[in-house]
């Protein structure tokens, strides 16, 4: 091989790519290279230290994406991305829970033939041998007051547990985090850097700008701001639900009439590519406290509930709230409503959102960022909006309740002049805000499937030697926060790589 030669070329070392790269490189026969943007993770507290993690939101670690203009919704979300070894498992919240039985069964009914409870258990187990978890304790006095007040408004206590299962309850999160330190996939697979095995080399500061096709629609390589990179087995794409699209846009894969319309040459004609994008769009709640708040044990988004509204017949919750030790305030603020020194907030978000948007390229450039257009609260049905407004009712009601009266001092957000079904559904809209969970827009599935990109080994179809590997190839939603489930698919595409699965 020559030096810029590899066997397989992974782009993107975040939260699947760095498991990938890991696990293919076990084998000593293997040149494996990992192309990451962004620089390391390692020795760099502002990553590494997990309490601090809401500060790398919009700095020079993220890509800090803007979405295009919506109709029925806040057009400000910005959505957080990480450029750093690790990608968004460096870059979140650390907030863990496998997807539940019923989302696999689901991506099973969906298409996603070999993806059930039985094929995806060994590669959770795999990942939570490597990722260390800890619940967080009961040490701080508002998560503690949540909690029961959660239980006098009528649900049950639950420690969540990680074994697929899955009911309404309110309770003490789970994160991967060691002493302190985040266990995102760079630090529970690739740390530390100098002990890599030599065949596994580590590409950071890498742009990733074209996947390279051969005459027979195979990918050979990529251009780079490193120059061109050759793979001789396998490209495998794991940039994420923007950039995995983008990228393969930018390559000439994707719907005909998008790329000719910017000037691309069809090499594969694929109308998913960028469709299906999902994610867990969000409200908030925010009351004045009549004390400081107790500084966070952890992250600061430490507690949470789930509950079933009974607009959505699945057995699953179909409602999610995390619990901020602060008043979370990035877009009613801007909107008019009062913020104060103490505060603390409930943050509905919708587990299975029936809207779908769409990624897009805005120009050939490769640095241009893409056209992201989620199309919030557009399903036909309204389900989204209906899901948002019980969990703005769910969260006043935990409000009310006696543990949490001696903190209150006021609603502060939307405020008690807010009260109709219309009103709050207004509210909730204007002033939305995303949980950073984009997924689907490489979705997975059947081949009946007219808008399947990837197949069951996630291998990009009309292409040889392609396979994406990220939250993107979602056939659906994850009811919960996805960042495990990410992993997961990073251990299975190692495994379907090597044969194994």
């Amino acid at each position: 091989m020559t030096a810029n030669t590899y066997d397989y070329l992974i782009i993107g070392g975040g939260t699947a790519g760095a498991v990938i790269a890991a696990r293919l490189a076990e084998d000593p026969s293997l040149r494996v290279a990992l192309l990451e943007a962004g620089p390391s993770d390692e020795g760099d507290p502002r990553v590494l230290r997990l309490r601090d993690w809401m500060a790398l939101l919009g700095s020079e670690l993220d890509f800090d994406y803007h979405i295009e203009p919506q109709a029925r919704s806040n057009s400000a979300i910005r959505h957080s991305r990480a450029r750093v070894l690790g990608g968004c498992s460096s870059h979140n919240s650390c907030i863990a829970f496998r997807a539940p039985d019923g989302d696999l069964q689901r991506w099973q009914a969906e298409g996603a033939a070999g993806w059930g409870i039985a094929e995806c258990a060994p590669f959770f187990q795999r990942l939570f041998e490597k990722v260390h978890l800890e619940e967080i304790s009961d040490g701080n006095p508002l998560n503690g007051a949540l909690v029961k007040a959660g239980v006098q408004a009528g649900l049950p206590q639950r420690s969540f547990a990680l074994d697929g299962s899955l009911d309404e309850g309110v309770g003490y999160f789970q994160v991967n985090v060691k002493d302190g330190i985040r266990q995102s996939s760079s630090v529970a697979y690739l740390h530390p850097l100098a002990a890599l095995p030599p065949n596994l080399h580590i590409l950071t500061d890498t742009t990733v700008t074209r996947i390279l096709l051969d005459d027979r629609n195979r990918a050979i390589g990529v251009e780079s701001s490193r120059g061109t990179l050759y793979a001789e087995r396998e490209v495998i794409l794991c940039a994420g639900a923007f950039d995995s699209p983008k990228l393969l846009l930018l390559s000439g894969i994707g719907p005909a009439a998008h790329l000719s319309e910017m000037g691309i040459r069809v090499h594969v004609d694929l109308p998913g590519v960028g469709e299906h994008l999902l994610d867990h769009p969000e409200g908030v709640v925010v009351w004045e406290s009549a004390r400081p708040i107790p500084g966070p044990i952890v992250q600061l988004w430490e507690v949470g509930l789930f509950a079933r509204t009974g607009i959505d017949p699945d057995p699953l919750p179909d409602l999610m709230c995390h619990f901020g030790l602060m008043p979370f305030t990035w877009h009613t603020e801007p909107a008019g409503y009062p913020t104060a020194q103490w505060g603390f907030s409930l943050t509905p978000n919708v587990c299975r959102a029936r809207s779908e948007g769409r990624v897009r390229l805005r120009s050939t450039d490769p640095s241009a960022p893409p056209r992201i257009d989620f199309r919030y609260f557009t399903d036909p049905e309204g389900y989204d909006e209906r899901v948002m407004v019980e969990g703005v009712k769910m969260a006043r009601r935990i409000a009310a309740q006696p543990a949490l009266a001696g903190w209150i001092v006021r609603e502060l957000a939307p405020g008690p002049s807010v009260q109709s079904d219309a009103e709050i559904s207004a509210y909730v809209r204007a002033t939305a805000n995303t949980v950073y969970h984009p997924a689907g827009s490489c979705k997975m599935g059947a081949d009946s499937d007219p808008l399947a990109v990837v197949d069951s080994a996630l291998r990009v179809r009309g292409v040889a030697g392609l396979r994406v590997a990220d939250a993107s190839i979602f056939p659906s939603m994850t009811t919960v926060n996805p960042a495990i489930t990410v992993f997961m698919i990073g251990e299975r595409c190692a495994a379907l790589v090597r044969g194994e699965a």
